[in-house]
């Protein structure tokens, strides 16, 4: 088959790999429809290649059709239309029966440190190669696929994979109360739909901040109020919108790629130099992770507020505000989504004739699995107006 590869730091390819094959009796193998660049995947494609082999298949955002289960998956069988999950979960361990599918002590990778393994993405998360690729072998499959409705085109229900699932677990960790204000860092997928959720959730307003005219637009027309971070200082911006309080709730949706952190961001570049063993120490035990976002959340909260934070962070080691955080008696909420956790309040408005979450309007690039490499490239650098691509193998 045909699978995006990681071939070093910001170059992937497309390359012939071994088909997947059936390896215990609750695998499942899916043939790939249509398959998403996450922001996540940015990660691995500039960052976190210590954590990677050359090789290794990415991508952790698939749907397709079941060729094959094993014998101890029967909830779906072949020819079943199927999202899959990023995390992979039993659905039966002490973690999953309470709801907690990111912390599966089936999948968990205790040698790491880390939780459940996901889907191509890294040796941190059981090193299982991913879904930007024609075939997918899904571990626990007894468990995992979420069979979809045939009606409806693929990417009303893609997104279940990761997009939908954790912008609304990002929301829903928010404590959002009815006419709460919220305001939602960076405007990338995850942000254009937690804020999207959060009005439909409740919210009395949701305001935004990014500097890409593309994602500013697409968040305007969708009714959320949007900040330039280009022109306006953001905290103090949505001090002034909010009487001078801040935001009920605020969800940090940006994470490690954050812009606006000079010294920081010289620090991932050179980590991500440096041999593997020595770069894996540094991320471990050296804060190197570009904070601004998080910053511009901590000061845009009110007191007594609550931020989400789903943007995802790989230093361990980062300084934290924590005299003010403690001082506006801040809640923090954060963690990989636990994906089919939210799966059945989310279906019942993707299978209707409307659509109320705007599903539809995300997806800006369509292109052939073949094409990823130049996919990678316009999504990391915003070009041609680049918000969301969707690689069809």
């Amino acid at each position: 088959m045909r699978a995006l590869t990681w071939q070093g730091t910001a170059k992937v390819s497309v390359e012939t790999v071994p088909d997947p094959r059936i390896q215990e009796p609750t695998d499942a193998i899916v043939r790939i429809t249509s398959t998403a660049i996450c922001g996540s995947d940015l990660h691995l494609y500039d960052v976190l290649g210590m954590y990677l082999d050359q090789g290794d298949i990415l991508g952790h955002e698939p749907m397709g059709v079941v060729e094959e289960v094993g014998a101890e998956v029967t909830h779906i069988k072949p020819g079943d239309r199927v999202v899959i999950p990023f995390n992979i979960s039993c659905g039966h361990c002490w973690m999953c029966s309470r709801g907690y599918y990111a912390q599966c002590e089936t999948t968990q990778n205790t040698e790491q440190g880390k939780g459940a393994s996901l889907f191509g993405y890294t040796k941190l998360y059981g090193q299982v190669p991913g879904g930007q690729a024609q075939f997918l072998r899904v571990p626990q499959a007894q468990f995992g696929p979420i069979k979809v409705p045939d009606h409806h085109p693929d990417e009303r229900y893609l997104f279940l994979s990761d997009v939908l699932t954790t912008s609304w677990q990002a929301a829903k960790y928010a404590d959002i109360q009815p006419g709460d204000t919220v305001f939602v860092t960076g405007l990338g997928p995850i942000g254009q739909m937690s804020a999207r959720i959060a009005r439909h959730l409740g919210a009395g307003r949701v305001i935004a901040s990014d500097s890409v005219p593309e994602r500013l637009e697409m968040a305007r027309r969708n009714g959320i109020e949007v900040l330039n971070d280009s022109d306006v200082d953001v905290p103090a911006a949505v001090l002034d919108l909010t009487s001078g309080r801040g935001a009920d709730s605020v969800i940090e949706s940006v994470g490690m790629e954050a812009h606006g952190s000079p010294v920081q961001a010289a620090a991932v570049k050179a980590a991500g130099m440096l041999p593997d063993a020595l770069a894996r120490k540094a991320v471990e035990t050296v804060g190197i992770d570009r904070m601004a976002a998080l910053t511009t959340a901590f000061a845009a909260v009110r007191r007594a507020g609550t931020v989400s934070i789903i943007g995802v962070y790989g230093g361990n080691a980062d300084p934290m505000p924590m005299m003010d955080l403690f001082d506006k008696g801040v809640t923090l909420r954060m963690g990989q989504a636990h994906v089919k956790r939210w799966v059945d309040d989310i279906m019942p408005l993707l299978t209707g004739s409307d659509d109320p979450l705007g599903v539809d309007d995300l997806v800006t690039h369509r292109l052939p699995l073949e094409d990823a490499p130049h996919a990678y490239e316009i999504f990391k650098h915003k070009q041609d107006g680049c918000i969301k691509v969707v690689l069809k193998p």
